[in-house]
């Protein structure tokens, strides 16, 4: 009997000295993953805020020029997002730019285009340059149905950024740049989904508009470690 306690007492030891291994490993590995997290963490944010900065000193240039070529658009100087009243390129409810519409673009495309090309630290983060084009709610006559509203102003609205990516590409920016601006550009169509509000309604004139917004490509925690994620 007392063998076979000492076999009992001896197996125990075993599964303590097991089981203490493998606790001290767990916290090895728990301790390695947080120092990675903070340091990825802290390599975000030191991303984003350099990013921030480049992108406010350019929308500063460009609002700058803007108002001393008096061009009928505004730019965002936190997001560095563009903005041109529709009224500005189009006729009612036409995707097709006006004389005026032409002349203002072939004045603001180089300048906003060549400007985001001389600032290398962020072109190089821009994934895309989204063209967004946006109506007002108003119906359009003798179509009750609201969702053919909404369909009938996505199309306008798509058309309307499609015509100003298009002239954007035949326009006098720097043509060095010009295999990359067309891979930047994407167009996209919003109908009415995202109106512009004046003390809680609507503000017609104001929802009419072309947007240049730019999409800054997202920080790889794993690209800091050299790691790769599988993906589906």
């Amino acid at each position: 009997m007392a063998i076979r306690y000492r076999k009992h007492a001896e197996e125990a030891g075993d599964n303590n000295i097991f089981w203490t291994t493998m606790s001290d490993l767990m916290l090895g590995l728990a301790i390695i993953f947080i120092t990675m997290f903070v340091l990825a963490m802290t390599g975000f944010t030191q991303e984003k805020v350099e990013q921030q900065k480049v992108k406010t000193e350019i929308a500063e240039q460009i609002s700058k020029e803007l108002q001393e070529k008096h061009i009928d658009a505004k730019i965002d100087k936190m997001t560095g997002d563009l903005e041109i009243p529709a009224a500005a390129l189009f006729g009612v409810n036409s995707y097709v730019l006006t004389p005026q519409g032409k002349q203002l673009l072939s004045k603001l495309v180089p300048l906003y285009v060549d400007t985001l090309f001389s600032k290398k630290t962020l072109i190089d983060q821009v994934e895309s340059i989204n063209v967004e084009g946006h109506t007002d709610s108003q119906t359009f006559a003798g179509v009750n149905s609201k969702d053919l509203q909404f369909i009938r102003n996505m199309d306008l609205s798509l058309k309307r950024a499609n015509t100003v990516a298009e002239f954007i590409l035949q326009t006098g920016y720097d043509k060095k740049n010009a295999d990359a601006l067309r891979r930047m550009i994407v167009v996209e169509g919003k109908s009415f989904n995202e109106p512009v509000l004046v003390n809680g309604k609507e503000d017609y004139v104001k929802s009419r508009r072309v947007k240049l917004k730019l999409k800054v490509r997202d920080f790889k925690t794993e690209g800091m470690f050299g790691l790769t994620l599988l993906r589906k």
